[in-house]
């Protein structure tokens, strides 16, 4: 089957289009997106993402990268069709992946949340006051028996309620040395703390 069977430009009219498109031509490149625009769309890209706004920006991300590298293209007595469509393959799949990283990432904050409001501490029932005030207090005597950096670890990241991230930059530490620190504090904390 020749290009021109299956809908595709002769070969030889799409290599005269590369030249040109090579030479800086706009209108070489327009009229190539005009040839397999619709057909990547379509065929390659919108049945991979299923939302048409998405697919749309993974044409015209398709069609840059194409100019882009034009100069890598080698036409192997092939359509330049199938170059464009394994690039826009490959975009469509770097598009879902990352949609599918967000939607996994927005479940588990959702579900932490979740999780938070109904397992979070219901606040001292008024008949446990005093008892509150002298676990409080037991809690502040063992910190202060502790090494400075581990209390303030705790403090910051238990009694604060404050996420990693921001612990580690109060610090002045990474992400994974306040990891360290914290899991010593703990240990620590046991040690000092009343049985």
């Amino acid at each position: 089957m020749t290009n021109a069977d299956s809908g595709l430009m002769p070969l030889r009219h799409e290599q005269h289009l590369v030249d040109r498109i090579r030479g800086g031509e706009r209108a070489a490149a327009a009229a190539l997106y005009r040839a397999y625009g619709d057909r990547l769309y379509r065929a390659a890209i919108l049945p991979r993402l299923g939302n048409r706004e998405l697919a749309e920006d993974v044409l015209k991300d398709t069609f840059r990268l194409a100019l882009e590298r034009i100069e890598q293209y080698r036409p192997q007595g092939r359509s330049i069709y199938f170059w464009l469509r394994r690039i826009a393959i490959n975009r469509a799949i770097d598009v879902h992946r990352s949609r599918q990283r967000q939607r996994r990432h927005e479940q588990r904050h959702s579900q932490e949340e979740t999780i938070d409001r109904t397992m979070g501490t219901p606040a001292p029932r008024p008949d446990r006051g005093a008892e509150v005030e002298e676990t409080r207090s037991l809690v502040e005597r063992s910190l202060s028996s502790m090494n400075p950096r581990y209390a303030m670890a705790l403090r910051l990241r238990l009694i604060e309620d404050r996420d990693r991230a921001e612990c580690a930059e109060a610090m002045g530490v990474t992400l994974g040395n306040f990891d360290v620190i914290l899991h010593r504090a703990c240990k620590a904390f046991k040690k000092v703390y009343p049985p």
